[in-house]
Formats: structure tokens, C-alpha cells, sequence
């Protein structure tokens, strides 16, 4: 295993074409004339940052289906009932956060937007939340997309840095990064995948005993055992 992996990523110049293309032909300027990227360091759990929870991983594979209610299913509300949680326990979402200022004049839609709907939507489907608080779930759990709009940039993963910070300043105790892509930009099938993941506040202090012991001490211990085993067998 490692202890420390770098997570980068970087856009991508033919998808920073196409989305200037569809400006150019309203008329408009290029919007999009940089190249989005970045980077996230993951450590070891130290107690006091936040966690990313790998009990609680969503994923959506190709063979799941690809209809907007599967997919939010899949990448929220799925993986918080395997630990007990619902949708109102996360408090903040940060799934496709496209910069609307790019992709409306472009054709596109409000993505973020149109994401945030869909979650308070299966909200309510399962009583999770009354239909007459959509707009302030929304609104308290969502948030305005600010990412370039190339390949996986516009992922949930560009809020993570925010995340961090929200969580160890006690803003927020969770949050959720979500993942959802396209195969070939929708061209040769209408098939999708994604994937999403929990982060949150580290647990609190544990027991030496909840902690488990290290690689060394199991050593030691077994030694220790062996030892005694074969001053046994002497006697």
C-alpha cells in the first residue's frame, strides 16, 4: 500500500475547442480560453483532517442503466443507506459542477442546477424530505458551479480543497463529491458511469484497543508467543 498518493488531472485542448465552437457560431467570444486542472493529496488518516469513507462509495457502472433517476440513485442515495445515512445528513453536494456562465451560452443548460434538482427530487420520492423544501435544499446544499468545463474538471473534485476547509473550520460536517461521465461525449452510445464518495469530520479519539495493533506489533506478539510455546516445551 502507499501513504501518500497524488490525485491529477488536467483538461483537455479538442474539449476546450468544442466548447469555444459553440460559442463562435452565437456570436460570442471564446468563454472558455483556459485549461482547467488539479490536484489532491490524500494521506493518512491523522485525526484531525477530514476522511474521505470507502464504506461508503457510490459507483454507477455502464451496465446500471443510464436514466437521470438510476444514476442519482446510485451515486447518493445507495451508498448513504449502507451506512445509515440520508440525503439530508450530507450538507454539501458537489456533483458536475460545470461554470454555467460557459455552458448556458453554449447550449448546455445550468448542469450543477440541473444535478441539485435531481437529488432533492429523489429526496422527495423517498420521504426523505417534503416537496415544499426542495428550493431551500437546494439551496443550502448545493452550490454554484465554477469549474472549466473539460472532461473530468467539471467533477465534484475541484470542491474538495472547499470541503476540507468548511469541515475543519465545523461550516459543514460533510460533503459529497460525485463523478459522472459520458462514454465518447454521448457520440458512439448514451451510456454513462460515475462514481462518488463521502468526506467528513475524522471519528473522534479511539482506545488503543480500537486502534488495532501495527505490523511490528503482531511481530512482537508472535515472537513473544513462540517464545513461551518453546519455553514450554523445554520443561
Amino acid at each position: 500500500t502507499r501513504k501518500n498518493v497524488a490525485v491529477i488531472a488536467g483538461g483537455a485542448i479538442p474539449k476546450l475547442y468544442m466548447n469555444s465552437r459553440d460559442h463562435v457560431k452565437k456570436s460570442l467570444p471564446a468563454l472558455e480560453n483556459c485549461l482547467g486542472s488539479f490536484g489532491v493529496l490524500i494521506v493518512p488518516d491523522d485525526g484531525k483532517l477530514p476522511v474521505i469513507r470507502l464504506d461508503a462509495i457510490g459507483k454507477h457502472s455502464v451496465g446500471a442503466g443510464s436514466s437521470p433517476q438510476t444514476v442519482t440513485s446510485v451515486l447518493t442515495l445507495e451508498p448513504l443507506q449502507r451506512v445509515g445515512l440520508r440525503l439530508t445528513d450530507v450538507d454539501k453536494y458537489a456533483p458536475e459542477l460545470h461554470n454555467p456562465e460557459i455552458t448556458l451560452p453554449a447550449g448546455a443548460g445550468n448542469v450543477p442546477e440541473a444535478n441539485f434538482k435531481m437529488i432533492a427530487a429523489l429526496g422527495v420520492m423517498k420521504k426523505q424530505i417534503e416537496k415544499a423544501d426542495m428550493a431551500d435544499f437546494i439551496k443550502t446544499r448545493g452550490m454554484k458551479g465554477f469549474a472549466q468545463t473539460q472532461g473530468h474538471i467539471p467533477s465534484g473534485v475541484p470542491y474538495m480543497g472547499h470541503a476540507a476547509e468548511a469541515i475543519n473550520s465545523g461550516k459543514i460536517t460533510r460533503a459529497m463529491i460525485i463523478g459522472k461521465g459520458s462514454l465518447f461525449l454521448g457520440r458512439l452510445t448514451n451510456l454513462a458511469d460515475g462514481a462518488s464518495f463521502l468526506m467528513e469530520k475524522p471519528s473522534p479519539g479511539r482506545s488503543d484497543a480500537e486502534k488495532g495493533v501495527t505490523r511490528e506489533e503482531v511481530r512482537e506478539l508472535i515472537l513473544e508467543a513462540l517464545g513461551e510455546l518453546a519455553a514450554g516445551m523445554k520443561k
